[in-house]
C-alpha cells in the first residue's frame, strides 16, 4: 500500500508543480504582452512598468485570457493604436511561447 500512497503524492506533487509552472509562465506572458502593448502607445519607461502590471493583474477578473484581451484591446484603441482582436491574439500566443521558453530554460 505504500508504493500506492507514494506514487500517490508523487503525481500530487507534480500537479502542484505543473500548476506553479503554468501560473508563473502565464504572469510572465501577460508582463510582456503589457510590454508590448505600452511600446505600441508609446509609454515612457515607468508607465511601461505600470502597465504591464495592470495587465498581469487584469487576468485575475475571469478565467482565460478573455480578460486581458478585452484589456489590450480598449487600452490600444483608446491610445488610439490601429489593431484588431487577431493581432491581439497573435501577440498572446507569440508571448506565451516566449515566456515558456524563458521560464523553462531557467528551471
Amino acid at each position: 500500500m505504500t508504493d500506492f500512497n507514494d506514487r500517490e503524492r508523487g503525481e500530487e506533487a507534480k500537479f502542484a508543480h505543473d500548476s506553479e509552472m503554468m501560473f508563473r509562465i502565464t504572469a510572465r506572458r501577460n508582463r510582456l504582452l503589457g510590454e508590448w502593448a505600452a511600446e505600441l502607445m508609446k509609454l515612457s519607461a515607468e508607465e511601461t512598468d505600470a502597465y504591464a502590471k495592470s495587465v498581469v493583474q487584469a487576468d485575475f477578473e475571469e478565467a482565460g485570457d478573455e480578460d486581458v484581451i478585452r484589456k489590450l484591446l480598449g487600452d490600444l484603441t483608446s491610445a488610439g493604436v490601429e489593431t484588431s482582436d487577431a493581432k491581439v491574439r497573435t501577440a498572446l500566443e507569440t508571448k506565451m511561447v516566449e515566456a515558456r521558453r524563458a521560464l523553462m530554460g531557467k528551471a
